[in-house]
């Protein structure tokens, strides 16, 4: 059973450099940091291998090594303690089949088989659903939208002057136009170098992060109907800009993020459940070097 994490979704790469050639990107196996200071790790008895620890470090990012060690020691002291108790309970799981045809590893579907079997997740009736909803009115809405065009000057080079000139002739462009929708759409046709200057230089109904973010700082200041009079640089060159019109977001009824309300609580009470379990486990046991639960 796959549990997906607490969150609420609504909504070219280059060759290598030349370095990496003589070894600066690669070749020779990365060096393993060495242990921090503190004493061996083991549950029920049963040591957890120094270098698995170092290898499982690569999977818990922490801002010094003390910590990342720490958390990857933590990680492997679960995973034992979940296996000693899969094996306890005789449990046989079969191994399921992701979507590229992968198979589970033998571990990962028993430490499955066990938390499936022994943690039980309260699920979220519908006066929880309808406080979450009430609650979080801003995470359950539509994103706003901007209908937007752009004529695009790219410079004739890199050069500080040339930049000058692209600027210079994108503002006659901006003055020219005004805020007149039929001379911009020729004006883009005419001289914009972006593929858009087809559709009258329009970008469609765009979200906030799908366009470069000098580009939508703009439009956010811009009111409807309007042309920006100041171009507005990018990377690619300088940008005249017009707003035909911002479409605001709107909150979603209920009863169409209702489901998604319900799946991502009963993840978020899984969870927790799994955690108390867990914890519970390290309770009984014998867990030295490194601490699970109750911190």
């Amino acid at each position: 059973m796959t549990r997906q994490a607490d969150t609420l979704d609504l909504t070219p790469r280059t060759g290598m450099p030349s370095a990496c050639a003589s070894g600066g990107c690669g070749g020779a196996e990365p060096l393993l940091p060495p242990p921090p200071s503190f004493g061996d790790v083991r549950v029920n008895g049963v040591e957890i291998d120094p270098e698995s620890i170092a290898q499982e470090i690569q999977h818990h990012p922490a801002p010094d090594m003390e910590t990342a060690w720490a958390e990857a020691a933590r990680a492997l002291a679960v995973r034992e303690l979940l296996l000693q108790e899969a094996r306890r309970l005789d449990l046989t799981a079969e191994p399921e089949e992701d979507e590229a045809g992968r198979i589970e590893p033998e571990d990962d579907a028993l430490i499955r088989c066990v938390l499936e079997t022994e943690v039980s997740p309260e699920l979220p009736d519908d006066d929880e659903c309808q406080r979450y909803y009430a609650a979080n009115q801003q995470r359950l809405r539509t994103p706003d939208l901007f209908d937007a065009a752009h004529i695009l000057i790219e410079p004739e080079s890199a050069e500080a002057d040339a930049w000058t000139v692209a600027e210079r002739r994108a503002g006659e462009i901006a003055q020219t136009v005004g805020d007149d929708p039929a001379a911009f759409a020729v004006a883009a046709r005419t001289h914009s170098s972006c593929p858009s200057r087809q559709q009258d230089g329009s970008l469609g109904q765009v979200r906030r992060g799908e366009l470069v973010g000098e580009i939508h700082e703009a439009l956010e200041h811009m009111a409807d109907g309007t042309t920006m009079i100041r171009p507005v640089r990018t990377r690619f060159g300088w940008h005249v800009l017009r707003l035909q019109r911002r479409i605001p977001g709107r909150t979603l009824p209920y009863e169409v993020v209702r489901p998604k309300i319900a799946e991502m609580l009963e993840a978020r009470s899984w969870t927790m459940a799994s955690a108390r379990y867990i914890a519970a486990l390290a309770e009984r046991g014998r867990v030295e070097g490194i601490r699970i639960g109750g911190e």
